[in-house]
């Protein structure tokens, strides 16, 4: 099994001013490993990451929300993910959650009220629920206001993607769908998230450093990320993927993934929807002041 290496510390801020309240939409919390056990079935163990080291990677960029991803070697327990939730704070922090289908009321009430605003479907690692769940969950989760997050291969999406329309909730494309950056711009897989875009259910995460063919510094993911941003940029939010889980070679600096967004994104008022007002309608935290976030539909 494959044993990850650790995220590089921050060094740097960015090479842009970043708004007030800008929000890093993807993250994980991890470890102590004693204490919160990975599921046996998981594809990677990773090393510690923990919310006084995210923290210090925060305070370096000038990120000051946050948005935990429940990690696929957790599967659905998601007592890390609550208690990295609880610890950083609800006026700064959500959390997304992964449950199945038998999940009951009174949990997700208590995710709920934890801060939990999403579950997860990931099948791109092992640990997750099967993508057979998909409405079930989709229909329990609706009552609390969730969306439901996706990161699945490239081949799965054909089977997925009609699916989609009929949910009765919100749903986030991780990793700009685990798109390749070589994609075609003709691409009927492209073409048909862009379409659901459109439709103003679905949101794209731009963590985009897995989409590299090419490797770092990652330059050909920028026309697959303008490609969203030009297409839907009141639908795009933004995420650093930290601590970085199952990465072989270099290791990213946080600090450059910011100065890939200044250069998919040039105009500031851009980058301040994607940074900060589409995050706070998303995951319900309290606009910016003079800003009304729209609840996500």
């Amino acid at each position: 099994m494959q044993h990850c290496q650790g995220p590089r510390i921050a060094s740097r801020r960015p090479g842009f001013a970043l708004p007030p309240l800008a929000c890093d939409s993807h993250a994980h919390i991890i470890g102590p490993a004693d204490r919160y056990p990975f599921v046996p079935n998981r594809s990677f163990t990773p090393p510690d990451a923990s919310e006084q080291d995210f923290l210090a990677m925060l305070g370096t960029l000038g990120l000051a929300r946050m948005v935990i991803v429940q990690p696929s070697v957790y599967g659905t327990d998601n007592r890390r993910t609550v208690d990295a939730v609880r610890n950083l704070g609800p006026a700064r922090a959500r959390g997304v959650a992964m449950v199945s289908a038998g999940v009951g009321d009174d949990e997700l009430r208590a995710l709920h009220q934890a801060g939990i605003r999403a579950t997860r479907f990931i099948t791109t690692a092992g640990g997750g629920p099967s993508l057979d769940d998909l409405p079930a969950v989709a229909r329990r989760i609706a009552a609390f206001g969730w969306h439901i997050e996706m990161y699945v291969p490239t081949a799965t999406w054909p089977h997925v993607l009609p699916v989609l329309p009929s949910l009765p909730v919100p749903v986030v494309f991780d990793h700009m769908g685990g798109l390749r950056a070589d994609a075609d711009a003709n691409d009927p897989l492209l073409a048909e998230i862009l379409r659901l875009l459109e439709t103003g259910r679905c949101w794209v995460k731009l963590c985009g450093y897995r989409n590299s063919v090419a490797g770092f510094p990652y330059a050909d993911v920028a026309p697959l990320a303008r490609r969203f941003i030009a297409h839907a940029p009141e639908r795009c939010v933004w995420g650093t993927d930290w601590p970085h889980t199952a990465i072989e070679g270099h290791m990213p600096e946080d600090a450059d993934l910011l100065d890939l967004l200044a250069a998919w994104a040039p105009d500031p008022a851009v980058r301040h929807r994607i940074l900060v007002e589409n995050p706070a309608a998303l995951y319900g935290f309290d606009p910016p002041h003079g800003v009304a976030a729209a609840a996500p539909v």
